[in-house]
């Protein structure tokens, strides 16, 4: 899932037997409005059962590849293709989706939802990849152009056969190329990094770099690599031996990039698995019982690129307070980390059988390779000493197991939407694990503040440099000292991402440099520095959030770049005004309610359940 605009989320399900339908089949797209917590189902064509996505420079958003067409059981659609999976089902009326590339313009209430505009477009006689690709990568890059990298052709538990004879192909169930969206010529082409990590390299994690190379991450081998070129830089191992890629499926993000230094990028790896390499077994599936198998809690650092000019190594970080896979990061606006989801044992995907256990019946957990929800998040705050960064300490405790295809983003109010979980082939709502169709909303630490921001003129577009801008906040948006609210005020863009499958591609948090100016009626005046250049922060969508004392205001949706796939013009960065301070020590203790909140807390952090009937409604039932 993904957040389209200021009022609008947009989910994705595999094709399988849900009970909403549209046009005659089980619905798999949905559209849900924030505001009145209202779903309205959306047809899309082809299966989108783990496909890769991204942001566009103009706001749109871009899926590509997922799963053949497919029918009751999750069996092969009735139809099959030329690679021996599904072209289409009688029955779910899904076509194949191993190819295709379908692209969104979210709409808001104001436009006519109904039309072709606001709909899902994919048809593959117009637009598709020239590979399949089921469990691809995808990273957006400084022009807006995304490469697409890896993936299954078919599918199945690990990208491997075992013995595994054929790294590069697999006897043609792997797919070890990378391609551009758009193509502008370009031909799929053979990336090697894909051939070392045959097995292990599904989603791998990817994140543009300062340089304009890119780190990529995939088994426990890591490279930086120049895409235009296709050279790889070998960098060291993941230490420990534990795999964050699926299904390992470890919390991977990019740490906040903040101007102090220099947007140096410092990439977290926390959990996955540390399994050897046998038990991983193969397409079919694990050759051990993974629920048995306790989760990793290792966490670990990397600058890719070290300021100094050091080479770059991995560095241990705090480990999680517990081990788990299947957790995603959330790059909150105060500039913290949440983790949330996942299970303390064994791996995402789903099996009938294991090498251990040959029969379903004697599988304890239904389909599910994994046991032990984890269901109390935790913050990671990367400013903290080492040795005290992680805590949950007040945070409430989901009842709802949120294993394989849970997903979590970052809402303009700067909750977070909590949805999904169905390690199962189809639905089914009677297994240990069952399809979930309920929602959470998770009220980080900061909704306990009776007072938050309320910034004024937010520009639409942020652009690369350039002339520096003005935001407001009144004297009603803080308590005590002006002067010491405006120097702990920052100004950043949160882009959220890409939803699925416990990453969130795309996914960045830039401060950017502001200084300020205290009236002497004691609103404050930032004067804010433009984003400093593509690399850093791709072109594209992103909220803008101002925090006071680590306290965020709502966000407002930006537009970062010229909207367009191309070159974006780079500016040289203005000089801002220096910090002016009021002389007359003005204060204020105003406690009024911010009227855009969605809940009335009384403690640090709480659960709101969302109940959703097949994608169809949602209902606030209230805190817990």
């Amino acid at each position: 899932m993904f957040l389209g605009n200021d009022e609008k989320v947009y989910i994705l399900d595999k094709a399988e037997g849900n009970a909403a339908t549209i046009n005659g089949h089980p619905a798999w797209g949905a559209v849900w409005d924030i505001a009145t917590q209202q779903a309205t189902v959306m047809d899309v064509v082809s299966n989108t059962f783990c496909a890769s996505g991204m942001h566009l420079p103009n706001g749109s958003w871009i899926t590509f590849g997922g799963n053949g067409a497919v029918g009751r059981g999750g069996n092969i659609g009735s139809q099959r293709n030329s690679a021996g999976s599904g072209a289409w089902d009688s029955e779910y009326q899904d076509f194949d989706g191993t190819q295709a590339i379908r692209i969104l313009n979210p709409c808001k209430n104001s436009d006519s939802l109904s039309s072709p505009k606001c709909q899902w477009f994919d048809d593959p006689n117009v637009i598709s990849m020239q590979k399949r690709r089921w469990y691809s990568a995808a990273e957006a890059l400084a022009d807006g152009s995304v490469v697409i990298i890896g993936g299954f052709v078919n599918g199945g538990y690990v990208n491997r056969n075992y013995p595994n004879v054929d790294p590069a192909f697999e006897g043609g169930a792997a797919e070890p190329t990378y391609e551009f969206y758009p193509a502008n010529g370009r031909t799929a082409t053979i990336m090697q990094f894909m051939i070392k990590t045959s097995g292990l390299n599904s989603y791998a994690h990817t994140y543009l770099l300062k340089s304009g190379l890119m780190l990529v991450q995939a088994n426990v081998s890591t490279i930086i690599w120049d895409y235009n070129n296709n050279v790889e830089f070998p960098l060291p191992d993941m230490p420990n031996n534990v795999a964050r890629v699926y299904p390992a499926s470890g919390a991977v993000t990019l740490l906040p990039l903040k101007p102090r230094n220099n947007y140096t990028q410092t990439i977290l790896f926390c959990g996955g698995s540390d399994m050897p390499d046998y038990a991983w077994g193969d397409y079919a599936y694990p050759n051990i019982n993974t629920w048995e198998y306790p989760a990793s809690k290792d966490c670990q650092r990397l600058t890719p690129e070290p300021p100094d000019g050091s080479n770059p190594a991995y560095e241990a970080d705090d480990d999680m307070l517990e081990g788990r896979t299947m957790g995603q990061f959330i790059a909150l606006p105060d500039g913290k980390l949440l983790v949330i989801n996942g299970g303390s044992n064994g791996t995402a995907g789903y099996a009938e059988a294991t090498g251990e256990t040959k029969i379903y019946g004697d599988m304890p957990y239904g389909m599910s390779l994994a046991s032990g929800p984890t269901g109390t998040p935790a913050i990671y705050d990367p400013e903290a000493p080492k040795g005290s960064r992680w805590s949950n300490a007040g945070l409430g405790t989901s009842q709802i197991a949120r294993l394989y295809h849970s997903s979590a983003i970052l809402l303009p109010d700067a909750s977070v939407l909590v949805a999904g979980s169905n390690p199962n082939a189809d639905v089914n709502l009677s297994t240990v694990f069952p399809t979930t169709y309920k929602a959470e909303i998770f009220y980080p630490p900061y909704f306990k503040a009776a007072i938050r921001p309320v910034p004024s003129g937010v520009p639409q577009t942020i652009s690369y440099g350039g002339n520096y801008f003005d935001i407001s906040i009144t004297k009603s948006s803080y308590t005590g000292s002006a002067n010491d609210a405006a120097g702990n005020t920052t100004v950043v863009l949160v882009r959220g991402g890409f939803s699925t499958h416990a990453m969130s591609m795309g996914q960045r948090h830039l401060q950017l440099n502001n200084t300020f100016t205290v009236n002497s009626n004691g609103s404050i005046t930032l004067h804010v520095a433009q984003a400093p250049n593509p690399n850093i922060f791709q072109p594209g969508p992103a909220l803008l959030f101002v925090n006071v004392r680590g306290i965020p205001s709502h966000g407002s949706m930006v537009i970062v770049g010229n909207g367009q796939i191309g070159p974006q013009s780079v500016a040289p960065a203005s000089i801002l005004p220096g910090n002016v301070y009021s002389t007359s020590n003005t204060t204020t203790t105003t406690q009024s309610k911010d009227n855009g909140s969605t809940t009335t807390l009384t403690g640090s952090s709480t659960f709101a359940a969302v109940a959703c009937i097949v994608v169809t409604a949602f209902y606030i039932l209230g805190s817990q």
